[in-house]
């Protein structure tokens, strides 16, 4: 039996941004894009710059180590150092990312269009996923 549901949720869905990160360093310029890169980005992937798949990939990595966090804290993985600690950060940075991005945008006058509001959306779920399994854990 799983001690944590809500961090295996969590787990799950970092592993799943881990991994699309990976898809579109593959997918190239056009993944950059469609996935709201930013035109840099898209830029630098054009021009074949190790630059966009090496920020893309750290990206990726982080993501991939709060996947192994959120499942140590369900009880997948052994338990971490810091465990705690670190789904809370973890949490708080998916809870800044989700309500933080659209005012940062506008704030700096650039564009807020539909990636903006779905990818805030879909953060916010994972937030939520991480803060309830975080709480979870918080008190046993």
């Amino acid at each position: 039996m799983i001690a944590n549901p809500w961090l295996m949720a969590g787990g799950a869905l970092s592993a799943a941004a881990s991994i699309a990160h990976l898809a579109i360093i593959v997918g190239g310029p056009r993944w950059y894009d469609f996935f709201g890169a930013g035109s840099r980005m898209v830029r630098l992937a054009e021009q074949g710059s190790p630059k966009a798949a090496a920020i893309t990939l750290l990206i990726a990595a982080v993501l991939a180590v709060w996947a192994a966090y959120a499942f140590s804290g369900a009880g997948l993985l052994p338990r971490l150092p810091l465990l705690k600690l670190g789904l809370l950060a973890i949490s708080a940075v998916y809870v800044l990312r989700a309500f933080g991005y659209i005012p940062v945008l506008m704030a700096t006058g650039a564009p807020v269009g539909t990636f903006a509001w779905v990818s805030s959306v879909i953060v916010l779920v994972y937030a939520v996923v991480h803060v309830l399994g975080t709480l979870a854990l918080w008190r046993n």
